[in-house]
């Protein structure tokens, strides 16, 4: 159970530190927003409860072809803003792009027999 409440503080922490970096240096919070923290993460959580590399592999390859339509969100949210539209709206509606990329990237990589 502890080392549970560990994986949920540091990771939980991660997050809050970029949220704080924000406020005062938006390019370093983007940078440290940008490292594939989480996903670093999932492989050291995942290798240490089943010492399972096939799964990690299978992960971090079905990381690398969803990050592709991830940055959709990227895309959207500042042309929406900078368009006027409402935080509350813009971030939904990229979100929905976004799931749209993914939804399209699967059928995309299912084509070419590539399993996610």
């Amino acid at each position: 159970m502890a080392y549970l409440i560990f994986k949920f503080a540091l990771s939980a922490a991660l997050i809050v530190a970029v949220s704080e970096l924000a406020r005062r240096n938006s390019s370093a919070a983007a940078l440290f927003a940008s490292l594939p923290l989480v996903s670093v993460l999932a492989f050291v959580w995942l290798y240490l409860d089943t010492h399972d590399a096939e799964k990690i592999a299978a992960l971090s390859g079905s990381v690398f072809w969803l990050v592709i339509p991830s940055l959709l969100l990227f895309l959207a949210l500042p042309v929406l803003l900078r368009a006027g539209v409402s935080f509350w709206i813009a971030l939904p509606v990229s979100c929905l792009l976004t799931a749209a990329g993914y939804l399209g990237m699967a059928v995309l990589l299912k084509r070419f027999g590539i399993a996610i």
